[in-house]
């Protein structure tokens, strides 16, 4: 094979391990440049490793259930003959092989594009650093030519539009609009907020606060108070939910009136690189003549095919907050984050639960110490976990969805009432005709961006879930006020260290910077600082022994690249960790830092001492 073709796994997001959950040809198949050989599935997104040449499958050197990581070879593919005008083989630079040889002489194994957003204000002196956020798909090398204008008279002009009103995208709009730029804030559907506030974030963590109550109030008899059974009133429920939610719509309604940004409800598309037609959904639209554009379309649920989606007995995250009722039996297919939040409040509503994943531990991709606890908590609760699992098919029968599964732990339940699907998320990159502005759109849907948010076409910038891992809210807020501010002519670049990531599950789970998994992965000489909380007065007094918070240092600087916490309150007590690792902060910095007594905080503190080994709440022997 003079022609064969390495292809392996491309930049995906700094993720590491991530499963196979399905293989997409077979040997001797015949593929398009760009055409998907494989899904990979993170506990964030799903997506597909890309053939980088047109040509024909001559191995496949993994199957599903692999995990495999940025580099790891997935495929040898014989490239057709090049064509006079250097077409398919000398479109190998642009794939899998190729960009093994980009990121080999780089020594935490970022890419050039990830490098680039990292930008560079990185504090001196930490010679292991943790690993930037990058973009999660190169865009293709051939950028398609943007459509000529329409000629038309427009229905109105601004000087700024932002596409998506979700965190990224109002933060955008009102961070601009705040710098005297001229503000138009495109929103599909009716309430401001997009996916978080309205069918994710928040209403999800509104109803995990709902768990966790009845979760405390069932074990108050083990302090000496008792409590009935709890009566689950489900209109009293969504109620609660709309009005966490409806509180934030208004909000946001009025900051936009008193900032002054228009805002346009309607499916926006371009019609060339500086127009957009907006369509209200009853068959009128307007155009919108724009001088610059900031793209915040987010994501959507992944549906998988096997499933029968017409039935809405199989639901997505969306679906599942909507508490149509509190199933007797439910499926939840993904044991990431999002699952695992879904299979906590409907675990507690009373459902009998079941998690079917994939990979060998749930929440894939984190140190397997820091889901311990929570797996363990789950299986005492009734939840049925199985791992290295899988539905095959799905069927609508009259009594429930019909499963077949296929794995080393399959389920004695074979029918449910519901079944949640939460399997990751898929970029909205591709539903924009963003082709007609000239930006290049990945072929699953992800828009590259530099370290200024912009797009190939300087004056279109794009932000959040459709420019890659990880899909948080957190991080597309910052990405949508720095592209405001450079849309309004200051000179910013992202700077950003670290991203946190935070399960709100019963006990919750924290992480931030280089995780051991990691660690182990790149070589990487580093130290750790592990405090049990069942040292901590204060958790034992709130029952949450069973969590611990720990530090990742650099042996040769002390300063701390990473953290984890599990246990209460772990998502606010981690950005502690992220602002020592942004401060470049050492170990005896924690240290001594003063933190109040008695209190979680203080474990960070320390988990620092332990490090240290100056810590006097634990007896640990000194190594000879």
């Amino acid at each position: 094979m003079a022609n064969a073709v390495e292809v392996t796994v491309p930049d995906i997001g700094g993720y590491d391990d991530v499963p196979v959950i399905e293989v997409l040809v077979a040997v001797g198949d015949t593929v398009a440049k760009d055409q998907g050989l494989l899904t990979l599935e993170s506990d964030k997104a799903t997506m597909e490793v890309p053939s980088p040449v047109a040509g024909v499958v001559r191995e496949l050197t993994v199957k599903v259930g692999d995990t495999l990581s940025q580099g790891t070879l997935v495929a040898l593919v014989e490239a057709e003959a090049e064509s006079e005008d250097g077409g398919a083989a000398g479109a190998k630079d642009q794939g899998g092989g190729a960009k093994k040889q980009e990121t080999a002489d780089k020594p935490d194994g970022a890419s050039d594009a990830g490098a680039r957003r990292q930008g560079s204000a990185r504090p001196p002196a930490a010679p292991v650093a943790p690993s930037p956020a990058k973009p999660a798909e190169p865009a293709p090398a051939d950028a398609p030519r943007a459509a000529a204008a329409s000629g038309r008279e427009p229905d109105g002009t601004c000087a700024l539009v932002v596409l998506g009103a979700g965190p990224g995208g109002y933060t955008a709009a009102f961070r601009a609009a705040d710098l005297g730029v001229d503000t138009v804030l495109v929103e599909r559907h009716e309430q401001l907020g997009g996916v978080c506030l309205n069918v994710g974030c928040i209403p999800s963590k509104a109803l995990l606060h709902v768990a966790a109550v009845i979760d405390e109030a069932a074990h108050a008899a083990d302090m000496g108070i008792a409590f009935g059974k709890p009566k689950i009133a489900l209109d009293g429920l969504r109620g609660h939910k709309e009005r966490v939610v409806g509180q934030f719509n208004k909000g946001l309604a009025g900051m936009a009136k008193q900032r002054k940004v228009r805002v346009v409800h309607g499916d926006a598309r371009f019609v060339s690189a500086n127009e957009l037609e907006i369509g209200d959904g009853k068959g009128g639209s307007q155009l919108l003549r724009f001088e610059q554009c900031i793209i915040a379309a987010g994501s959507q649920p992944l549906k998988l095919p096997a499933f029968p989606w017409d039935d809405p007995r199989v639901m997505d995250s969306t679906d599942a907050l909507r508490l149509a009722d509190i199933p007797e039996t439910l499926l939840v297919v993904g044991g990431g984050i999002i699952g695992l939040e879904m299979a906590t409040v409907y675990r507690a509503l009373g459902s009998e639960v079941t998690v079917v994943e994939l990979a060998d531990q749930l929440m894939p991709g984190a140190d397997r110490d820091l889901v311990k606890p929570l797996s363990d908590r789950l299986k005492k609760q009734g939840v049925a976990i199985h791992l290295k699992t899988r539905v095959v098919e799905a069927t609508a029968a009259k009594a429930g969805i019909a499963c077949s599964f296929d794995g080393e732990s399959i389920p004695d339940v074979k029918q449910y009432a519901r079944v949640l699907v939460a399997v990751g998320r898929t970029p909205n990159g591709g539903r924009l005709d963003a082709d007609k502005a000239g930006v290049q759109v990945g072929e699953r849907g992800f828009i590259a961006v530099d370290e200024q948010m912009r797009t190939n076409i300087p004056h279109i910038f794009a932000i959040g879930d459709l420019i890659g891992q990880p899909m948080l809210a957190h991080k597309a807020t910052h990405e949508g006020k720095l592209a405001a501010e450079v849309a309004a002519g200051e000179n910013r670049a992202w700077v950003a260290r670290v991203i946190p990531s935070v399960a709100y599950t019963d006990p919750e789970i924290a992480w931030v910077g280089v995780t051991e998994n990691e660690a182990r992965a790149k070589g990487l000489k580093v130290g750790v600082g592990r405090f049990p909380w069942a040292a901590s007065a204060r958790a034992v007094g709130n029952g949450s022994a069973e969590g611990f918070t720990k530090l990742l240092f650099d042996e040769a600087t002390h300063r701390v690249i990473g953290g984890a916490i599990v246990g209460q309150h772990a998502g606010d007590l981690i950005a502690e960790v992220a602002l020592a690792i942004e401060m470049g902060a050492e170990a005896a910095d924690i240290g001594h830092t003063i933190h109040p007594h008695p209190t979680l905080s203080e474990s960070v503190a320390m988990a620092a001492e332990v490090y240290a080994g100056t810590i006097t709440d634990l007896y640990i022997p000194k190594k000879k």
